[in-house]
C-alpha cells in the first residue's frame, strides 16, 4: 500500500508498505477513504515531537470502511463506515475512567506518532470499540473528517478549558484551522465578543465570515494595545493560544483580563516565558490540554444537524497520489491560502 512516511527532520516520502494486520483482539483494520493533514504533522516534520520516530507513517485523522476486526471487537463489523478518532482509548484504565482519553495507558495520541497512522491506504486502529465512531447514513465524509481532531481540539482545549460563557469576551490568537475551529465552536456559548488575531489578512477575512466580531492583524506589534482598546482597557475573559510559538503565548498573557483564563491549544516546541510578575495578583487561570475527544459524539450530532458547517474549513482537495503536493500546499498556507486539505483514496 502507499503511505506518507516521516523519514527525518524535514524529510518525508511516499513509500510502499505492507498492509497492517490485526495484532490484538481489540484492533480493526480500516480501509481509508478520506484523510487530512494536521499542523501537528508539520511539527513532527520539524523534529518537534520526540515520540515520533523516523519511519513512521503519519496521520491521525480520517474516515474509512472497516476491512477486518479482531476477536474482541463487538461494536463494529467489516463493511462499517467509521470516523477514526485521533485519540485511541481503552475505556478501562484509570485515565479513561476520568475522561482523560489522551492519557490512556495503552492508547492516547498514538496514531501517526507511536504507531503507524492514517495517511495510508489502510490503518490499524487499536481499541476499536472505543476509538471509532459509526458514520450516520448519508454522512458528508469531508465534513466528518474535521471531527477526527480539529473540532474537538478547538472545542475542548480552547472553548471548554477557556470557560467561554454567554456574554463573555474571547480572543483567539491564531486564525489557522484550530483557531477557526475554536471560533466555530465558541459560538455555541454565545460570547459577546470574539476577537481573532493573526498575521495573515486572508485568514482574518475568513474569520469574519465565520463569525468573528473583530479581527486584528498583529504584524505591527500593537495587537495587545488594540485588544485592550476594544475591551475598554479590561482585557478579555478568555485568551485562546492556537499557534504554539512563544510570541503568541506572550500575547495571550498581555491581553487576558483580571479573573480571565489563558487556554493553550498550540503545540510548543520551545520554552515560553511566564510573566508572573504581572499576572500573580490578577486571578488568572492557565490551562493546558491534549484533546480527549470526549465531545466527539456531541459534535458529530451538531455537524450532522448543520449547527456547525465543518466543510467551511476545507480549502483544498487532493488524491492520495498527490499527497506530497498536499503537504507543500498546507505547509505554505500564507501563499496557498490553505486551511484544511482533504486527501481522498481511490
Amino acid at each position: 500500500m502507499k503511505a506518507l512516511v516521516y523519514q527525518a527532520a524535514g524529510k518525508r516520502a511516499v513509500e510502499d508498505r505492507p498492509r497492517p494486520v490485526i495484532q490484538a483482539p481489540g484492533d480493526a483494520i480500516v480501509r481509508m477513504t478520506k484523510t487530512t493533514i494536521c499542523g501537528t504533522d508539520l511539527h513532527i516534520l520539524k523534529g518537534d515531537v520526540a515520540t515520533c520516530k523516523p519511519g513512521r507513517i503519519l496521520g491521525h485523522e480520517g474516515v474509512g470502511v472497516i476491512e477486518e476486526v479482531g476477536s474482541g471487537v463487538t461494536a463494529f463489523h467489516a463493511g462499517d463506515h467509521v470516523l477514526i478518532s485521533c485519540i485511541s482509548s481503552c475505556g478501562k484504565c484509570e485515565y479513561c475512567r476520568r475522561g482523560m482519553f489522551s492519557h490512556c495507558t495503552t492508547g492516547g495520541w498514538i496514531l501517526g506518532n507511536e504507531i503507524d497512522g492514517t495517511q495510508a491506504e489502510y490503518v490499524r486502529t487499536p481499541h476499536a470499540d472505543t476509538s471509532l465512531y459509526p458514520l450516520p447514513p448519508g454522512a458528508d465524509e469531508e465534513a466528518i473528517v474535521m471531527l477526527s481532531d480539529i473540532l474537538p481540539t478547538g472545542f475542548e482545549c480552547g472553548v471548554l478549558n477557556g470557560r467561554v460563557s454567554p456574554g463573555s469576551s474571547v480572543a483567539i490568537v491564531g486564525s489557522g484551522p484550530i483557531g477557526l475551529a475554536a471560533l466555530l465552536t465558541a459560538q455555541l456559548y454565545s460570547p459577546a465578543e470574539i476577537i481573532m488575531i493573526d498575521l495573515d489578512d486572508n485568514r482574518l477575512h475568513v474569520a469574519r465570515q465565520f463569525g468573528a466580531t473583530h479581527t486584528v492583524n498583529s504584524a505591527d506589534g500593537k495587537a495587545a494595545d488594540t485588544v485592550m482598546a476594544l475591551t475598554s482597557g479590561r482585557g478579555v475573559d478568555t485568551a485562546i493560544e492556537a499557534v504554539g510559538v512563544p510570541a503568541t503565548f506572550l500575547l495571550c498573557e498581555a491581553i487576558v483580563g483580571a479573573g480571565g483564563t489563558i487556554a493553550n491549544v498550540g503545540v510548543h516546541g520551545v520554552k515560553v516565558d511566564l510573566h508572573l510578575e504581572s499576572l500573580w495578583s490578577r486571578n488568572i487561570t492557565i490551562t493546558t490540554r491534549l484533546v480527549d475527544t470526549v465531545t466527539t459524539p456531541m459534535l458529530l450530532k451538531t455537524v450532522q444537524s448543520r449547527k456547525i458547517d465543518a466543510r467551511r474549513l476545507i480549502t483544498h482537495r487532493f488524491k492520495m497520489d498527490q499527497i506530497m503536493e498536499a503537504y507543500d500546499v498546507f505547509g505554505q498556507a500564507v501563499e496557498s491560502r490553505a486551511l484544511k486539505v482533504v486527501i481522498a483514496f481511490g
